[in-house]
């Protein structure tokens, strides 16, 4: 019995791996996955089995629910098998195989429905489409029924609303708690309730024992209680002067890591490491943290989550300010005496659903992050739909914005950077994506535009305007469209980068013409399905001096074109190594007639409502609207 079994088995194993290629070629739908909506996008997932020649795609559309007409949407990306390494790490991760992607352009508040449909030459098992419903979120907003709270700060004798106290943390906890009796009483605050800050510096003394703010030692506001989506515990400022918390030099001013659907607004923030400390790995992450319309100086980092179990943040229309020296760019490494590491990561999040948006970020090490600290945790949510959108960042030693560490649908678009050290914008590494980056506008980073590094797989990059050098390192299954690149350097390549998939994609870019440099264009880049995911050494090195010689040997680029800085309005060349560029007077907007002008192509979801023949390159299409950058009113 036992050898008839065994036999039986053996027999099962020799098909399965010897079947015939068609067989394996087909694809199988498995589990279809919606992702957290944000305010603007939302993010799918549909895992699969099979499709071996990887010619299976799924097609997108969307529609408001009730009405009639389906609206094309960005199809998901292919990924799977990419295999991602790198930085002297131990381990090498292989990405699924699934379909992932995203739908952008959707209005806040509202129901949608979805419609995908896989397809594949080879033949499809299981259910083909699937129809889903989705809800994007509304920007959070204070409740109004609740209780409210008036905090004053110490020492005012003015008159006051009640029930009024002194301090945050007596408002929040209960009076007379000081010393080692402040978190005695149960959190007086209930979901709902809104506590207003009157105006003033509220400065505590973590040196001296039985302190009125009650911030012994540790400095920090540690809140714990629970609001919910509906009902957020509110922090304000009561809107009769500036509200100011200064830290006292502490690590952390408002440890959130407990606190879920807690709202702050108005406040300004200073003389602290961390401002908002919102969750550690392994330990515990804040959900619905939102950080609104403050103003915080003088700090590390003003919003920091590590923890995979943090979820729907939404940091807006804030004004953050590091240490960093304002008149000159310095990187971190390469000088003999580099920037110093006085203020980290302006916002850095992990997890899913969070939104940052119309920020102003000057003088830190890098603005934007998405948290990078290792492979997708097993059991935890993985770390997907996350949107940067609209900041506006100025003078980093390292990068304007980094969706490292991403797994899926993290969404980078219509922001603008001026003068970064090291790169522009950074995917080190992502964990099969699909990244997107669209829109941006990146000014004067000495390094490379694109910081792709530990071979990041699922990349889109689409309608940008780089004024610095294409330099791009090592990526898998990458997408390039529409984007201007005008390095500055006559000396430098116009194009320098390694792809380890054959199905990695380059058409419609716009070069800078460079004058000095022999051989232009340069790609790295497998020949063969077999050489897919192979070490970068073992490529070669493909060198061309023309755009057009690019097509001719490698396939690539052949909608390519050569640019200058003529193209644009005023933009000028920023040709002084760590010098500071003004934002003012510089205009994007590209000339009437110019070479960029209906050069690239319509990508659905993406350049909808273009004007004229064609999409324009780069990140503003001539006679659309601006985008508002920073703040809003």
């Amino acid at each position: 019995m036992k050898t008839i079994v065994l036999i039986t088995l053996l027999t099962s194993f020799l098909y399965i791996n010897w079947q015939p290629s068609s067989v394996a070629d087909k694809t199988m739908a498995d589990e279809f996955i919606v992702e957290p909506p944000t305010l603007l996008c939302a993010g799918f997932e549909w895992k699969i089995f099979g499709d071996d020649n990887r010619n299976a795609t799924v097609s997108v559309e969307y529609r408001k629910k009730g009405d009639t007409q389906w609206k094309q949407g960005h199809p998901l990306l292919r990924i799977g098998d990419e295999k991602v390494y790198g930085h002297d790490q131990r381990w090498v991760y292989t990405v699924p195989d699934m379909f992932a992607g995203s739908i952008f352009n959707l209005e806040p508040g509202t129901s949608y429905e979805g419609r995908f449909i896989l397809t594949d030459p080879d033949g499809v098992s299981g259910i083909a489409e699937k129809v889903v419903t989705f809800e994007t979120r509304k920007e959070p907003q204070p409740y109004a029924g609740g209780q409210t709270y008036h905090v004053y700060p110490m020492g005012y004798d003015g008159p006051k609303e009640s029930p009024a106290f002194t301090g945050l943390n007596a408002a929040y906890y209960g009076e007379g708690n000081q010393g080692d009796w402040w978190m005695v009483p149960e959190p007086r605050v209930q979901p709902g309730d809104v506590i207003l800050v009157h105006a003033g510096l509220y400065k505590g003394d973590r040196r001296k024992y039985a302190h009125e703010l009650a911030l012994d030692f540790h400095g920090a506001y540690v809140l714990t209680q629970k609001g919910t989506p509906e009902k957020p515990i509110t922090i304000k400022a009561a809107g009769d002067g500036e509200v100011i918390f200064d830290g006292d030099g502490a690590y952390r001013l408002f440890d959130v890591m407990a606190a879920d659907y807690h709202y702050f607004e108005g406040l300004t923030i200073r003389n602290t490491e961390v401002a908002f400390y919102a969750g550690l790995k392994r330990v515990m992450g804040a959900s619905g943290l939102t950080v609104k319309r403050c103003k915080m100086e003088d700090i590390g980092m003003a919003v920091m989550t590590h923890s995979a179990d943090s979820k729907d943040f939404y940091i807006a229309d804030n004004t953050l300010i590091g240490r960093h020296e304002p008149d000159t760019l310095i990187g971190w490494y390469g000088f003999e005496e580099p920037a110093p590491l006085t203020s980290y990561v302006a916002i850095k999040v992990y997890g899913q659903g969070h939104v940052v948006c119309h920020n102003t970020i000057s003088f830190f090490h890098d603005g934007i992050s998405v948290d990078t600290h290792g492979l997708p945790e097993e059991g935890k949510p993985r770390c997907a739909s996350i949107d940067f959108y609209r900041n506006d960042i100025f003078n980093m030693a390292d990068d304007f914005i980094e969706a490292d560490g991403g797994v899926h649908n993290i969404r980078v678009f219509e922001n603008r950077g001026f003068n970064s050290y090291h790169a522009s914008l950074s995917a080190q590494p992502m964990f099969g994506g699909p990244v997107y980056f669209i829109r941006n506008i990146c000014y004067n980073t000495p390094g490379t535009a694109l910081k792709y590094m530990i071979r990041p797989a699922g990349i889109y990059t689409y309608n940008n305007t780089f004024i610095t050098e294409a330099a791009i390192s090592v990526f898998s299954n990458g997408h390039f469209r529409n984007n201007i690149f005008l390095g500055p350097s006559d000396s430098r390549p116009a194009l320098s980068a390694t792809t380890l998939t054959t199905y990695t994609t380059m058409d419609f870019n716009g070069y800078r013409k460079k004058s000095n440099s022999e051989k232009p264009y340069r790609l790295r880049y497998p020949t063969s399905n077999a050489q897919n995911q192979a070490d970068e050494k073992e490529l070669t090195w493909v060198e061309a001096t023309t755009i057009k010689e690019l097509s001719k040997l490698t396939g690539f680029e052949t909608h390519g074109v050569e640019l200058d800085f003529d193209v644009f309005e005023n933009v000028p060349v920023p040709d002084k190594r760590g010098h500071i560029y003004a934002v003012e007077g510089v205009n994007f907007s590209l000339r009437k007639g110019s070479k960029a002008i209906d050069a690239g192509v319509a990508i659905p979801n993406i350049t909808d409502g273009f004007v004229g023949k064609s999409p324009d390159l780069g990140a503003l299409e001539a006679g659309g609207a601006m985008p508002v950058y920073g703040p809003r009113n």
